[in-house]
């Protein structure tokens, strides 16, 4: 037997809070379609239809359901942090490596290879250690 679905209650300040959502514009579509997700729920529609309209997986009906249940309409409609790794390379070591790379070639060299730079990074103390693979992408955002 199919499990039903049980729907949600918005609560005034929060239906009011939705629509002035919706009117802002100022929002991402993730967040739009999380909004349009809370209301069609208020609104009794079932998750496999809401999912249909709105173009997305019933997971994520389930999933912005049950967030707002457990944490309400703010956290439902925003993004979570990421952890991600953080960054191994600071900022001001960056800029001088990259400040290196538009410095004249060393002596015997035409011009700067990705290893003479990550050799040279490390000789000069801007990093402990840094690959040569690890210049290329340093030199790559910003030049």
């Amino acid at each position: 037997m199919a499990r039903q679905t049980e729907f949600i209650q918005l609560s005034t300040a929060e239906q009011s809070s939705l629509k002035t959502f919706f009117r802002s514009g100022n929002s991402s579509n993730r967040q739009q379609t999380r909004a349009r997700i809370l209301d069609l729920l208020a609104k009794q529609t079932t998750p496999l239809e809401i999912a249909r309209l709105l173009g997305c997986t019933v997971t994520t009906v389930y999933n912005v359901k049950r967030r707002f249940l457990a944490e309400g309409l703010d956290a439902a409609l925003s993004e979570r942090s990421r952890s991600g790794k953080p960054p191994t390379i600071s900022g001001e070591a960056r800029a001088r490596i990259t400040a290196l790379a538009c410095s004249a070639a060393p002596e015997g060299h035409a011009r700067w290879t990705l290893r003479l730079l990550a050799d040279k990074a490390v000789e000069q103390g801007f990093v402990e250690t840094v690959s040569h693979q690890k210049v290329k992408q340093i030199l790559k955002k910003t030049l």
